[in-house]
């Protein structure tokens, strides 16, 4: 894959996000928003497994046991997220538009638990990605697996709600952006001449 249009990939996830949660997210849950509240939540279940799918592809061609563990902890983040959105997105909204506010409260309860597990294999992933591709591409790859391993403190906090949330899918961007540009070219091997 070329490079600009992996820059792009890599980066559309939390670009996507970031409009998301700028322009259709609720900012809460009540009576009011809760068919947007669980609505917008089923459109994200596949949203947001793009992100470690975004770190598979940075990590493409890149063997061992780091980049094998980045793998892996990219794809917790994928289970334990998607379970806090259907727990914490598509389940409360519905308990709440059927009138059944008090049981949200449970559900947000294990939809946090499971989502901050997500989130801290997020962070394992960003930083096991970045020394995965240390081996191959040099100190370069690091300002943006750093940028995307910081991106996840206000991501635990602030999901993608405006502004903190958008912010950090902005940041989970911007950081797989800048690894993708640090890649470097593989060497090329002289023709005949």
């Amino acid at each position: 894959m070329r490079r600009p249009l992996t820059i792009v990939l890599v980066a559309l996830p939390g670009l996507l996000l970031a409009a998301v949660g700028y322009l259709v997210h609720p900012g809460f849950l009540d009576a009011s928003t809760a068919r947007a509240w669980w609505t917008v939540h089923v459109y994200l279940v596949p949203v947001f497994p793009l992100i470690p799918l975004a770190l598979w592809v940075l990590l493409r061609g890149v063997t061992g046991p780091v980049a094998a563990l980045a793998r892996v902890a990219a794809y917790g983040f994928a289970v334990f997220y998607t379970a806090l959105d259907v727990l914490s997105g598509i389940g409360a909204g519905l308990v709440v538009e059927a009138g059944v506010p008090e049981l949200a409260g449970r559900l947000f309860g294990v939809g946090d638990a499971l989502g901050h597990a997500g989130v801290w294999m997020l962070l394992g992933a960003a930083l096991l990605t970045g020394l995965a591709l240390l081996r191959r591409d040099g100190p370069r790859v690091l300002p943006g697996a750093l940028v995307l391993a910081g991106a996840c403190f206000p991501f635990m906090t602030g999901h993608i709600f405006h502004p903190v949330g958008v912010a950090a899918m902005l940041l989970v961007a911007l950081g797989c952006a800048l690894m993708a540009a640090a890649r470097r070219e593989p060497a090329s091997t002289p023709g005949p001449s």
